[in-house]
């Protein structure tokens, strides 16, 4: 989390400074360079700043650009004032616009992000089915779904226990939630539990055994990798059950 907080901060950082250096820049060229081109120039900057940033990054970019571009590419230069009419509907474009692209990129790449984290998801899950079709051994299936579920939940460890229900643990469910289940009381979770989290491995029915996830102190990953983890248990207890295995529990 702290990683994210520390993009973020340099993205707002970015989005005040870029369109300042681009306006800098040209200064020498205001004379000849009309104010819609000057404007244009500036928009790249705020594109560039939301391409990386946040929403807030790329509005504050827009502003940014906005106010630059009255500093020092309009007349009276140096002064925040605009005197001509066609240079303040170009400031307001400016600044409309910038918001407008600077919008659509950040959703274009939230987008980008998205379809590369549903690849992957699909990767583990074919990887799974794949070793189970060439008839590689249960373990190999469980050790593979192991390794998938340390990457996919961002885990600090994970095994697998064979046949034990021991201890009481926090359950991965099927709905993808957490929960620990007491006579007395049941606790969902919103944060990883401070224990091991048990995933439940069932196949044909019948129970085999769980994977222990150890987590990373912090929030729960997000629903859909939850999901996918609990499918890519599910496959594991298939391929058990397939194998024939004697049944525990």
């Amino acid at each position: 989390m702290s990683g994210y907080r520390l993009h973020d901060a340099v993205a707002l950082v970015a989005a005040l400074v870029a369109p300042f250096l681009v306006a800098l820049a040209l200064v020498p060229f205001r004379t000849e360079l009309s104010a819609t081109n000057a404007a244009l120039i500036l928009v790249v900057a705020v594109v560039a700043v939301a391409a990386t940033g946040t929403r807030t990054a790329g509005a504050v970019a827009a502003l940014s650009a906005a106010a630059w571009f009255d500093f020092f590419l309009t007349v009276p230069y140096q002064r925040f004032t605009i005197t001509g009419r066609q240079d303040v509907e170009t400031a307001v474009l400016l600044l409309v616009v910038g918001l407008i692209v600077s919008q659509l990129s950040v959703r274009a790449r939230r987008l980008q992000t998205t379809v590369i984290t549903d690849a992957a998801r699909l990767a583990s899950l074919r990887g799974t089915a794949r070793l189970a079709e060439d008839g590689r051994s249960p373990e190999a299936v469980v050790e593979y779904v192991r390794r998938e579920l340390v990457g996919l939940l961002g885990l600090r460890g994970c095994r697998f226990e064979y046949g034990n229900l021991m201890g009481g643990l926090p359950r991965l469910e099927h709905d993808g939630g957490v929960w620990l289940r007491r006579p007395a009381r049941v606790t969902e979770y919103a944060d990883w539990p401070d224990d091991e989290t048990e995933l439940r491995v069932v196949g044909g029915g019948h129970y085999y055994g769980r994977f222990l996830l150890d987590p990373l102190p912090g929030p729960l990953p997000p629903e859909q990798d939850r999901l996918v983890a609990v499918a890519l248990a599910a496959q594991a207890g298939s391929a058990l059950d397939t194998a024939g295995l004697d049944r525990l529990g």
